[in-house]
Protein backbone atom coordinates (compact mmCIF):
# COMPACT_ATOMS: atom_id res chain seq x y z
CA UNK A 1 0.00 0.00 0.00
CA UNK A 2 1.51 3.34 -0.95
CA UNK A 3 1.14 6.08 1.55
CA UNK A 4 2.42 8.83 -0.18
CA UNK A 5 4.07 10.05 -3.48
CA UNK A 6 7.37 8.30 -3.88
CA UNK A 7 10.49 9.20 -5.72
CA UNK A 8 13.22 7.41 -6.70
CA UNK A 9 17.18 8.96 -7.61
CA UNK A 10 19.69 6.55 -9.07
CA UNK A 11 22.86 7.78 -7.77
CA UNK A 12 26.40 7.00 -9.22
CA UNK A 13 28.37 9.50 -7.20
CA UNK A 14 29.50 11.91 -9.68
CA UNK A 15 28.65 15.68 -9.16
CA UNK A 16 26.04 16.08 -11.64
CA UNK A 17 24.49 12.98 -10.34
CA UNK A 18 24.64 15.10 -6.78
CA UNK A 19 22.92 18.18 -8.01
CA UNK A 20 19.96 15.72 -8.93
CA UNK A 21 20.01 14.10 -5.59
CA UNK A 22 20.06 17.19 -4.01
CA UNK A 23 16.64 18.29 -6.58
CA UNK A 24 15.28 14.57 -5.79
CA UNK A 25 15.48 15.40 -1.51
CA UNK A 26 14.37 19.14 -1.36
CA UNK A 27 11.34 17.98 -3.42
CA UNK A 28 10.90 15.05 -1.19
CA UNK A 29 11.05 17.16 1.41
CA UNK A 30 8.73 19.56 0.33
CA UNK A 31 6.09 17.20 -0.61
CA UNK A 32 6.16 14.33 2.47
CA UNK A 33 7.82 12.06 -0.18
CA UNK A 34 9.37 8.88 0.61
CA UNK A 35 13.14 9.05 -1.46
CA UNK A 36 14.89 6.02 -2.53
CA UNK A 37 18.46 6.03 -3.52
CA UNK A 38 19.55 3.28 -6.36
CA UNK A 39 23.31 2.76 -6.47
CA UNK A 40 23.87 -0.06 -9.92
CA UNK A 41 26.37 -1.96 -9.75
CA UNK A 42 28.63 -3.18 -12.66
CA UNK A 43 27.84 -7.32 -13.20
CA UNK A 44 31.68 -8.03 -13.52
CA UNK A 45 32.68 -5.93 -10.52
CA UNK A 46 29.84 -7.61 -8.57
CA UNK A 47 31.26 -11.01 -9.64
CA UNK A 48 34.44 -10.43 -8.84
CA UNK A 49 33.77 -9.16 -5.15
CA UNK A 50 32.10 -12.27 -5.11
CA UNK A 51 34.70 -14.24 -6.01
CA UNK A 52 37.14 -12.60 -3.27
CA UNK A 53 35.18 -11.75 -0.74
CA UNK A 54 31.57 -12.20 -0.90
CA UNK A 55 28.41 -10.44 -3.00
CA UNK A 56 27.11 -9.43 0.90
CA UNK A 57 30.21 -7.22 1.52
CA UNK A 58 30.10 -5.63 -2.08
CA UNK A 59 26.57 -4.38 -1.25
CA UNK A 60 26.67 -3.28 2.18
CA UNK A 61 30.09 -1.47 0.98
CA UNK A 62 27.92 0.07 -2.09
CA UNK A 63 25.38 1.17 0.92
CA UNK A 64 27.68 3.11 3.08
CA UNK A 65 29.13 4.57 0.24
CA UNK A 66 25.76 5.38 -0.90
CA UNK A 67 24.77 7.20 2.54
CA UNK A 68 28.26 8.88 2.92
CA UNK A 69 27.47 10.47 -0.43
CA UNK A 70 24.04 11.42 0.22
CA UNK A 71 25.25 13.13 3.61
CA UNK A 72 27.81 15.31 2.04
CA UNK A 73 25.32 16.13 -0.95
CA UNK A 74 22.60 17.44 1.91
CA UNK A 75 25.43 18.83 3.93
CA UNK A 76 24.29 22.67 2.87
CA UNK A 77 20.60 21.68 2.32
CA UNK A 78 18.41 22.85 5.33
CA UNK A 79 15.17 21.50 3.75
CA UNK A 80 15.84 17.37 3.70
CA UNK A 81 14.00 14.53 3.09
CA UNK A 82 12.46 12.31 6.26
CA UNK A 83 12.11 9.05 4.72
CA UNK A 84 15.07 7.72 2.63
CA UNK A 85 16.24 4.49 1.69
CA UNK A 86 18.78 3.23 -0.24
CA UNK A 87 18.58 0.16 -2.85
CA UNK A 88 21.51 -1.28 -4.61
CA UNK A 89 20.99 -3.47 -7.52
CA UNK A 90 23.30 -5.16 -10.13
CA UNK A 91 23.15 -5.09 -13.80
CA UNK A 92 22.80 -2.45 -16.72
CA UNK A 93 21.37 1.14 -15.34
CA UNK A 94 18.39 1.81 -17.54
CA UNK A 95 17.00 -1.68 -16.91
CA UNK A 96 17.09 -1.22 -13.36
CA UNK A 97 16.49 1.70 -12.38
CA UNK A 98 13.13 1.04 -14.79
CA UNK A 99 12.62 -2.38 -12.72
CA UNK A 100 13.59 -0.40 -8.86
CA UNK A 101 10.56 1.96 -10.39
CA UNK A 102 8.08 -0.47 -11.00
CA UNK A 103 8.87 -2.51 -8.05
CA UNK A 104 8.56 0.08 -5.91
CA UNK A 105 5.73 2.16 -7.69
CA UNK A 106 7.47 5.39 -7.74
CA UNK A 107 6.06 8.27 -9.01
CA UNK A 108 8.96 10.24 -10.35
CA UNK A 109 12.49 9.39 -11.40
CA UNK A 110 14.95 11.88 -10.88
CA UNK A 111 18.39 11.64 -12.61
CA UNK A 112 20.75 13.99 -14.41
CA UNK A 113 21.30 14.28 -18.08
CA UNK A 114 25.15 12.54 -17.46
CA UNK A 115 27.48 10.82 -15.32
CA UNK A 116 30.49 9.79 -14.46
CA UNK A 117 33.30 7.83 -15.24
CA UNK A 118 35.29 4.89 -13.86
CA UNK A 119 34.07 1.59 -12.93
CA UNK A 120 30.55 2.19 -12.02
CA UNK A 121 29.58 5.02 -14.31
CA UNK A 122 26.00 4.69 -14.95
CA UNK A 123 26.91 6.51 -18.82
CA UNK A 124 24.09 8.71 -18.05
CA UNK A 125 23.57 10.34 -21.47
CA UNK A 126 22.88 7.03 -22.96
CA UNK A 127 20.98 5.95 -19.88
CA UNK A 128 19.07 8.36 -19.49
CA UNK A 129 17.82 8.57 -22.87
CA UNK A 130 17.17 4.42 -22.44
CA UNK A 131 14.41 5.70 -19.62
CA UNK A 132 13.23 8.48 -20.70
CA UNK A 133 12.12 5.32 -24.09
CA UNK A 134 10.88 3.08 -21.45
CA UNK A 135 9.82 4.74 -18.36
CA UNK A 136 6.07 4.30 -17.09
CA UNK A 137 6.84 7.55 -14.73
CA UNK A 138 7.58 11.14 -14.87
CA UNK A 139 11.59 11.91 -15.17
CA UNK A 140 12.72 15.07 -13.63
CA UNK A 141 16.34 15.18 -15.59
CA UNK A 142 18.97 17.85 -14.15
CA UNK A 143 21.42 19.55 -16.21
CA UNK A 144 24.71 18.12 -15.49
CA UNK A 145 26.58 20.88 -14.90
CA UNK A 146 23.85 21.86 -12.43
CA UNK A 147 24.44 21.80 -8.25
CA UNK A 148 20.82 21.93 -7.19
CA UNK A 149 18.48 23.74 -4.72
CA UNK A 150 19.55 23.69 -0.94
CA UNK A 151 15.79 24.40 0.06
CA UNK A 152 12.78 25.01 -1.64
CA UNK A 153 12.83 28.73 -1.68
CA UNK A 154 16.12 28.04 -3.56
CA UNK A 155 14.27 26.14 -6.11
CA UNK A 156 11.86 28.39 -6.72
CA UNK A 157 14.61 30.92 -7.57
CA UNK A 158 16.50 27.96 -9.52
CA UNK A 159 12.83 27.46 -11.39
CA UNK A 160 11.43 30.73 -11.72
CA UNK A 161 8.60 30.37 -14.25
CA UNK A 162 6.90 27.04 -15.16
CA UNK A 163 7.03 26.66 -19.51
CA UNK A 164 4.69 23.86 -21.05
CA UNK A 165 5.37 23.49 -24.70
CA UNK A 166 2.36 22.32 -26.12
CA UNK A 167 1.68 20.81 -29.85
CA UNK A 168 -2.48 20.52 -29.32
CA UNK A 169 -2.72 16.80 -29.24
CA UNK A 170 -4.44 14.69 -27.14
CA UNK A 171 -1.27 14.60 -24.76
CA UNK A 172 -1.63 18.64 -23.94
CA UNK A 173 -4.27 18.12 -21.57
CA UNK A 174 -2.66 16.01 -19.13
CA UNK A 175 0.68 17.84 -19.79
CA UNK A 176 -0.20 21.19 -18.62
CA UNK A 177 -2.58 19.64 -15.82
CA UNK A 178 1.13 18.47 -15.18
CA UNK A 179 2.24 21.67 -15.23
CA UNK A 180 -0.14 23.31 -13.24
CA UNK A 181 0.02 20.83 -10.29
CA UNK A 182 3.45 21.99 -10.33
CA UNK A 183 3.49 25.65 -10.88
CA UNK A 184 1.04 25.60 -7.91
CA UNK A 185 3.05 23.19 -5.18
CA UNK A 186 5.69 25.42 -5.90
CA UNK A 187 3.54 28.56 -6.38
CA UNK A 188 5.77 29.69 -9.81
CA UNK A 189 3.94 31.50 -12.76
CA UNK A 190 3.29 29.12 -15.59
CA UNK A 191 3.90 29.76 -19.09
CA UNK A 192 2.07 27.68 -22.35
CA UNK A 193 3.79 27.91 -25.67
CA UNK A 194 2.93 26.52 -29.05
CA UNK A 195 5.03 25.97 -32.05
CA UNK A 196 3.54 26.90 -35.60
CA UNK A 197 6.16 24.72 -38.00
CA UNK A 198 6.78 25.62 -41.58
CA UNK A 199 4.60 24.12 -44.00
CA UNK A 200 7.76 22.14 -45.89
CA UNK A 201 5.87 20.19 -49.65
CA UNK A 202 7.56 17.43 -50.79
CA UNK A 203 7.26 18.81 -54.48
CA UNK A 204 9.28 21.93 -55.70
CA UNK A 205 7.62 24.27 -57.08
CA UNK A 206 4.17 23.90 -54.98
CA UNK A 207 2.50 27.62 -54.71
CA UNK A 208 2.37 29.00 -50.70
CA UNK A 209 -1.08 28.83 -49.81
CA UNK A 210 -0.88 32.30 -48.15
CA UNK A 211 -3.81 31.92 -45.60
CA UNK A 212 -2.30 28.43 -44.02
CA UNK A 213 -0.02 30.35 -41.99
CA UNK A 214 -2.80 32.82 -40.46
CA UNK A 215 -5.30 30.13 -40.21
CA UNK A 216 -2.65 28.15 -38.23
CA UNK A 217 -2.36 30.85 -35.83
CA UNK A 218 -6.22 31.70 -35.26
CA UNK A 219 -6.37 28.01 -34.10
CA UNK A 220 -3.41 28.27 -31.75
CA UNK A 221 -5.01 31.00 -30.19
CA UNK A 222 -8.90 29.78 -30.00
CA UNK A 223 -7.23 26.42 -28.40
CA UNK A 224 -4.21 28.04 -26.22
CA UNK A 225 -7.23 30.37 -24.76
CA UNK A 226 -9.21 27.63 -24.02
CA UNK A 227 -6.48 26.11 -22.10
CA UNK A 228 -5.68 29.19 -19.96
CA UNK A 229 -9.33 29.26 -18.87
CA UNK A 230 -8.26 26.08 -17.10
CA UNK A 231 -5.33 27.60 -14.98
CA UNK A 232 -5.48 29.66 -11.83
CA UNK A 233 -4.83 33.38 -11.98
CA UNK A 234 -2.86 33.57 -9.45
CA UNK A 235 -0.30 31.40 -11.23
CA UNK A 236 -0.07 34.20 -13.93
CA UNK A 237 -1.16 32.16 -17.17
CA UNK A 238 0.51 33.16 -19.97
CA UNK A 239 -0.04 32.00 -23.54
CA UNK A 240 2.55 32.76 -26.60
CA UNK A 241 2.98 31.61 -29.98
CA UNK A 242 6.35 31.06 -31.80
CA UNK A 243 7.21 30.19 -35.59
CA UNK A 244 9.87 27.62 -36.32
CA UNK A 245 11.61 24.74 -35.12
CA UNK A 246 9.70 23.84 -31.72
CA UNK A 247 13.30 22.35 -30.11
CA UNK A 248 14.82 25.57 -30.66
CA UNK A 249 11.77 28.11 -30.34
CA UNK A 250 11.36 26.23 -26.45
CA UNK A 251 14.94 26.61 -25.78
CA UNK A 252 15.11 30.06 -27.07
CA UNK A 253 11.90 31.15 -24.81
CA UNK A 254 13.18 29.42 -21.66
CA UNK A 255 16.02 31.07 -22.10
CA UNK A 256 14.31 34.59 -23.00
CA UNK A 257 12.06 34.61 -20.77
CA UNK A 258 13.55 32.94 -17.45
CA UNK A 259 12.01 29.50 -17.10
CA UNK A 260 13.96 27.04 -15.55
CA UNK A 261 11.62 23.86 -15.95
CA UNK A 262 10.72 22.69 -19.40
CA UNK A 263 7.20 19.92 -19.12
CA UNK A 264 6.96 18.34 -21.88
CA UNK A 265 5.80 15.03 -23.48
CA UNK A 266 7.43 11.76 -24.25
CA UNK A 267 5.14 11.59 -27.35
CA UNK A 268 5.86 11.59 -30.61
CA UNK A 269 4.16 12.45 -34.20
CA UNK A 270 3.80 8.81 -36.28
CA UNK A 271 5.92 11.01 -38.46
CA UNK A 272 8.43 11.83 -36.18
CA UNK A 273 9.47 8.64 -35.22
CA UNK A 274 9.23 6.59 -31.27
CA UNK A 275 9.01 8.10 -28.22
CA UNK A 276 10.95 9.46 -26.39
CA UNK A 277 10.11 12.00 -29.38
CA UNK A 278 12.79 14.09 -31.31
CA UNK A 279 11.45 17.21 -30.17
CA UNK A 280 11.77 16.84 -26.11
CA UNK A 281 15.27 14.60 -27.35
CA UNK A 282 16.20 18.17 -28.87
CA UNK A 283 15.34 20.26 -25.94
CA UNK A 284 17.44 17.98 -23.61
CA UNK A 285 20.09 18.81 -25.68
CA UNK A 286 19.59 22.86 -26.37
CA UNK A 287 17.99 23.89 -23.49
CA UNK A 288 20.26 23.30 -20.24
CA UNK A 289 17.41 23.50 -18.06
CA UNK A 290 14.93 21.06 -15.66
CA UNK A 291 13.37 18.88 -17.80
CA UNK A 292 10.11 17.21 -16.62
CA UNK A 293 9.57 14.42 -18.97
CA UNK A 294 5.69 12.82 -18.90
CA UNK A 295 5.12 9.33 -20.58
CA UNK A 296 2.13 9.05 -22.82
CA UNK A 297 -0.29 7.70 -20.61
CA UNK A 298 -3.70 9.18 -19.47
CA UNK A 299 -4.01 11.74 -15.94
CA UNK A 300 -5.95 9.21 -14.14
CA UNK A 301 -3.03 6.57 -14.71
CA UNK A 302 -0.48 9.11 -13.13
CA UNK A 303 -0.45 8.56 -9.60
CA UNK A 304 1.72 11.80 -8.35
CA UNK A 305 -0.33 13.95 -6.28
CA UNK A 306 2.11 17.52 -5.64
CA UNK A 307 -0.41 18.44 -2.68
CA UNK A 308 -0.55 14.80 -0.46
CA UNK A 309 2.06 14.41 2.13
CA UNK A 310 3.31 11.39 4.08
CA UNK A 311 3.56 10.98 7.48
CA UNK A 312 7.07 11.37 8.95
CA UNK A 313 9.57 8.35 9.14
CA UNK A 314 12.80 8.44 10.13
CA UNK A 315 15.60 8.26 8.01
CA UNK A 316 18.35 5.46 8.00
CA UNK A 317 20.68 8.46 6.86
CA UNK A 318 20.56 11.03 9.91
Amino acid sequence: MILGPSILCPVDFSEGSRGALRYAGVIAAHLGARLTLLAVNDPMLSEAAELASGRVTLVEDTVREVENFCRGSFESVTDRPVDVRVEVAVGKPAPEILRVARERECDLIVMGSHGSTGIRKLFFGSTTERVLRETPVPVLVSPATDAGPRSADDLRKIVRRVLAPVDMTAATGHQLAVAREVATAFDLPLLMLHVIEPVRSMMAGQPRLPKVDAERRYRAERELEAAGATIPAALKPEALIAYGEPAEEIAKLANDRDAGLIVMGLHSSPLMGPRMGSVTYRVLCLAHRLVLALPPQPAAAVRLDLTRATANVPSPLT
